[in-house]
């Protein structure tokens, strides 16, 4: 499978994922708002997603990919699924008690976490009690992490880019249903987490049965090519982590806020997170197995092609959707979330939040694709040095905003953005320097006309805003057709301006879906 149709595979089903997310929180919002008990579940559900990412799929899966791709090159099919059985029991012994301890210790937790709400007793202790129920998803999702590697290592992205989009329907499902039974909707939607866990993990196992590559229990042993998974997975677990250790810092500062505070930087994020899902995530995903089977064979050149074509795929996609998130951030919240419980407060808070985020969204999506440079060259520590110091800079500036300002969460938001971009630089430099990240003649040709095309778009979408202000001022169903419109507006445009200036013609993307990962052709360098 060529990079650019698995980009395409995992970017289309993050997609789908995406969209039923919009449709979960916009039932969260109508049916718990943002307030104290929407502060409470987000929290909560923080907990299982940050050591989620943080580990599962950060950590464990940046260093499991590449060793799996060794013993399936080396040994075979055989030889690597054996490796992937040591590699649940190693991941097992660890998350059953560190599942239960934490259960245990959730009160102290949530203290570390928000001790903000320690002055707030109805709010911390449902917090505690909402993390309690939702915090064995880690258990499920991690190993569903375990088999999406697999699949992915064997060019099945498919089932693993879908499972995301179970988690959303069940929340859906169990919000909607369970909520009139419950005390409230933060415990049915706490419910829904660990019913969703539970559901993605039995979808994934199925799909690894159906392509032979069932990952069968086994006892925990002390291996090699463990103890090597070790001494990769626990570097990388800051280093992969660094935006999902800025989020939870977020958390911490918010606590300090007025109530809500925390509620608006999750529906913030969660719009911000569409456009990086669905390009940083599949740009990661497809790329961190192709390169190291490249570097496996010791085929630099395709290696380097593809490197480049993340790069610029990355810069094409995530800096006219930044650009357009600032300028249409307002709307594109009151049209999701305005209703039910959801104010018109509540949208301003949001809406600042996210024009704070999409300053740092073509970063999250670049790191994305500079990770996985290091982690298929098995080099976890100077992505650890990078992580460092972004989380040290994002600190900074939370201490100064929060002391020196009244920015509030734009302050937490522009915080992380700014801290990311430190990360890009780093990661990027260090590349650079070691001649790892040859920038060949097509990037530098298209990233100041992606950038023009981009600038072209932005400039539309502000006028458009200005002129249908009126509709878009109110969360209706004329509101959201404005809004569609203008977004329609703005893509063509922008798709325009990139035709015309030869960012991509149509022929050069055909070739790049039927092309085999890192080939070249004549088409992908002319003018």
């Amino acid at each position: 499978m060529s990079f650019a149709r698995a980009v395409a595979t995992v970017g289309g089903f993050t997609m789908l994922s995406r969209v039923a997310g919009f449709a979960r929180d916009m039932v969260i919002a109508a049916v718990i708002g943002a307030g104290p008990v929407a502060d409470a579940f987000f929290i909560a559900f923080k907990l299982p997603n940050f050591f989620r990412r943080l580990f599962a799929e950060g950590a464990f899966a940046s260093a499991f990919v590449p060793l799996f791709a060794r013993e399936l090159q080396a040994g075979g099919r055989a030889a690597a699924l054996g490796f992937a059985r040591e590699a649940q029991a190693a991941l097992l012994a660890v998350l059953l008690p560190f599942t239960a301890i934490l259960i245990a210790v959730m009160p102290w937790l949530m203290r570390a976490l928000a001790p903000g709400l320690v002055g707030d007793p109805a709010t911390f202790a449902l917090a505690i009690d909402f993390g309690r129920i939702a915090f064995p998803y880690l258990m499920f999702i991690s190993l569903v992490a375990l088999y999406g590697g697999v699949l992915n290592s064997i060019e099945h992205f498919g089932h693993a880019a879908a499972t995301p989009i179970l988690l959303n329907l069940v929340l859906i499902a169990a919000v909607l249903g369970l909520t009139p039974l419950l005390p409230n909707g933060g415990y049915a939607a706490a419910l829904g987490v660990l019913g969703a866990g539970i559901v993605q993990f039995v979808w994934l196992a199925q799909a690894c049965r159906r392509a032979e590559v069932g990952v069968g229990l086994t006892r925990p042993v002390r291996s090699a090519r463990i103890m090597r998974l070790l001494a990769l997975a626990l570097p990388t677990a800051i280093a992969g982590g660094v935006q999902q250790i800025g989020l939870v810092l977020d958390v911490v500062w918010a606590s300090f806020m007025p109530a809500g505070a925390i509620s608006a930087l999750w529906y913030a994020d969660r719009v911000a997170q569409l456009p990086l899902g669905v390009v940083g995530v599949a740009i990661g995903t497809a790329l961190l197995p192709l390169l190291a089977r490249h570097l496996r064979a010791g085929d630099a050149a395709a290696a380097a092609s593809n490197q480049n074509r993340a790069l610029e795929v990355g810069l094409l996609l995530a800096l006219p959707a930044a650009l357009a998130l600032a300028v249409l951030a307002e709307p594109v919240v009151r049209i999701l979330f305005e209703r039910g419980h959801f104010s018109a407060a509540d949208t301003q808070r949001a809406a600042g939040a996210l024009a704070a985020f999409a300053a740092g969204l073509p970063a999250f999506v670049l790191v994305k694709a500079l990770l996985p440079a290091f982690y298929a060259r098995e080099d976890t520590r100077t992505p650890l040095y990078a992580a460092i110091l972004a989380i040290a800079v994002n600190v900074a500036l939370n201490l100064s905003f929060l002391l020196a300002t009244s920015l509030n969460q734009v302050g937490i938001a522009l915080a992380s953005a700014l801290s990311g971009w430190i990360n890009v630089v780093f990661l990027g430099g260090a590349l650079l320097a070691r001649r790892q990240l040859p920038i060949d003649d097509r990037l530098r040709r298209n990233a100041p006309r992606i950038v023009l095309a981009s600038a072209v778009m932005t400039l539309a979408l502000w006028l458009a805003v200005g002129w249908l202000a009126g509709p878009l001022h109110h969360a209706t169903i004329l509101g959201g057709a404005t809004l569609a419109g203008i977004c329609l507006l703005g893509g063509g445009l922008y798709a325009g301006a990139a035709a015309l200036l030869g960012v991509l013609r149509l022929g050069e993307l055909r070739a790049l879906l039927r092309r085999a990962p890192g080939t070249t052709s004549d088409a992908s360098d002319s003018e």
